[in-house]
């Protein structure tokens, strides 16, 4: 038969219905995940379309994921993020939502008061247990939409849960029941989909939530979650690792609209951020992150990366306010005492920081040579350079007004006392043999000798 796809727009042969594949044993795919060897990346050379939807967005699980591998925030901790978050994100609210845990004291005081702020985006929502008494205590607090775990890989259905996959989507489809009931969206997690059997059990699961969705006239969202970072964005590769594969099979198969459609990735093979960009580019709208990318194991991709990815796709910021991320970056230092690795992207202490000698002459005599763009307009960080036997004294007044920040009356010059001494010190390291620039802590630590107490780096 041939239908008009919604998707396409073009006649294409119904798809066929998969329905549950409900076998006594798990499939664990032990040819691509052999445990005592690094997986494999396996390819049938299957293409699919990309079709990035009109409006993408991100949705944001700092207040969750993210804290499940670091001290707990502070309730103000907490409150500060999320306004840094709601600056950050624009009027368009390009960060459309945030997740809330609801079982501690503090950070139900915490949702309760970033409720209070009456701020539009991003949205809240929680991540609670699916049983009755936790939607409705998600309800009461006049949240509209929260997250349930439903583990969709044979690992946790049979090894975990020790269930077989019937039982498995009855329970599921039963909790989705509960929070219809009670007037909740469900944003039904697809925890470790990246293992797990997508045409024997993902996709006809996801056909009885659309299903379900249908007859409650309530949405269901979809998160699908790459529990493990297993996920591969590249085109061509087999189920179950295909980034594109997963993507376009839940539009195709399952008529997952791309609003309801969300990529939730880690960051264990390194392809946390192209495998979200690979989620918007194939008909996701949604990427979930974490601020700097903190999270579970190796964490989360990074929210303030994927500000950048957007920009980068969309051509337009679209009224995002990308400075914040350098106010977020130093919130972590001094007020949670966070130390972000200094190369990290956009936030690291070093990421705009040239140390080369021939980069740093050419940073100098025009920073657009070495820069990845105006740092200093995009992210209010001036592109800065280390200091090595060929800086002179200007090389030593660019690296403190730059590394403390001194702007107007406050700038040092050549002339000061402490800019010759500084300089003094690094002449003496290259007279001893020295061949290594000099670290910015070195320089800090000479600072505070000559002038203790007078001088503070923001990072």
């Amino acid at each position: 038969m041939l239908v008009v796809s919604k998707n396409s727009n073009l006649l294409e042969q119904d798809p066929y219905r998969y329905s549950l594949q409900d076998i006594p044993e798990p499939n664990l795919y032990r040819e691509f995940f052999p445990y005592d060897e690094v997986p494999k990346i396996s390819f049938n050379f299957r293409q699919c379309p990309i079709g990035m939807p009109e409006e993408i967005w991100i949705t944001d699980t700092t207040f969750r994921d993210g804290q499940q591998s670091r001290v707990p925030y502070t309730k103000k901790q907490m409150v500060d993020l999320y306004k840094m978050l709601s600056r950050l994100s624009g009027p368009k609210g390009i960060i459309r939502q945030t997740e809330f845990f609801v079982y501690d004291k503090k950070d139900k005081e915490a949702l309760l008061e970033c409720m209070d702020l009456g701020l539009q985006f991003p949205e809240i929502t929680t991540w609670i247990r699916a049983n009755k008494k936790d939607f409705q205590m998600v309800k009461d607090l006049g949240v509209k939409e929260t997250g349930i775990l439903v583990s969709c890989s044979d690992y946790h259905i049979f090894k975990k849960r020790k269930l077989t996959r019937q039982q498995a989507m009855d329970e599921y489809l039963d909790t989705v029941d509960q929070a219809f009931s009670a007037g909740i969206i469900p944003r039904c997690h697809l925890e470790d989909i990246t293992r797990a059997d997508f045409y024997g059990f993902v996709v006809p699961f996801v056909n009885a939530l659309m299903e379900k969705s249908r007859q409650a006239g309530i949405p269901v969202k979809i998160r699908a979650c790459d529990t493990m970072g297993y996920g591969i964005p590249y085109t061509g590769v087999a189920l179950p690792r295909s980034v594109p594969g997963i993507i376009y099979g839940l539009q195709h198969y399952s008529d997952v609209k791309s609003q309801q459609l969300e990529w939730h990735g880690h960051n264990d093979f390194y392809k946390a951020v192209s495998n979200a960009t690979c989620a918007w580019l194939y008909g996701a709208s949604a990427v979930n992150c974490s601020l700097l990318g903190i999270g579970e194991r190796t964490g989360n991709v990074p929210l303030e990366a994927m500000v950048f990815e957007y920009a980068s796709l969309k051509g337009t910021m679209d009224q995002m306010e990308p400075t914040v991320i350098t106010e977020i970056a130093r919130y972590y230092k001094k007020e949670i005492g966070y130390h972000v690795p200094e190369m990290t992207p956009f936030v690291g202490r070093n990421f705009n920081v040239t140390r080369a000698g021939i980069h740093a002459d050419g940073l100098m005599k025009d920073e657009e040579i070495y820069n990845i763009f105006d740092t200093e307009k995009i992210l209010k960080r001036a592109p800065e350079v280390a200091v090595s036997n060929t800086s002179g004294l200007a090389g030593i007044v660019y690296w403190m007004n730059n590394y403390y920040e001194l702007s107007g009356e406050n700038c040092v010059t050549k002339k000061d006392s402490i800019v010759e001494q500084l300089k003094n010190w690094v002449d003496e390291q290259y007279n001893g043999g020295r061949q290594t620039v000099i670290s910015d802590e070195e320089l800090d630590t000479q600072v505070q000798k000559i002038a203790p107490c007078k001088y503070h780096s923001f990072f």
